[in-house]
């Protein structure tokens, strides 16, 4: 068996997580992408939503991101995002406020850069929590 892949979860503030890994699961905005040891070298740019992470210890660890780059190369794996936080640390009762308040802008007609991301952060954080139940 090849050696677990080192990966580092990092947003524009902090290091969210650094660890070892066996399988990542990521979308990209080429679709779903699977991360096993040995993967050839890529870098992708990713869509806000939960990105999986499966340890050597068989845990999982889930990520909500707003977007941003995945970088494989060499065993390594940098997820890099503006925002990004662990499902255990989103209160899915916030994030489910904060989409309500960004599609009440959207609707009523202010599709701004700032209200589209906030949308978009809202619905990453709601999808990790909820893969954190599965």
């Amino acid at each position: 068996m090849a050696d677990p892949l080192h990966v580092e979860v990092v947003s524009a503030t902090r290091v969210v997580w650094s660890g070892e890994a066996t399988n990542i699961i990521a979308k990209t905005t080429d679709g779903d992408m699977g991360i096993l040891p040995g993967h050839e070298p890529v870098l992708a740019i990713l869509v806000a939503g939960a990105i999986q992470v499966y340890c050597p210890d068989a845990t999982r660890e889930i990520f909500a991101v707003d977007g941003g780059f995945i970088s494989v190369a060499h065993g390594r794996v940098s997820i890099l995002s503006e925002y990004a936080a662990t499902a255990t640390e989103v209160s899915l009762r916030e994030a489910e406020k904060e989409l309500a308040e960004a599609r009440a802008r959207l609707d009523a007609g202010e599709d701004d850069e700032d209200t589209r991301q906030h949308f978009a952060w809202a619905s990453a954080q709601i999808r990790a929590a909820e893969k954190l139940r599965l």
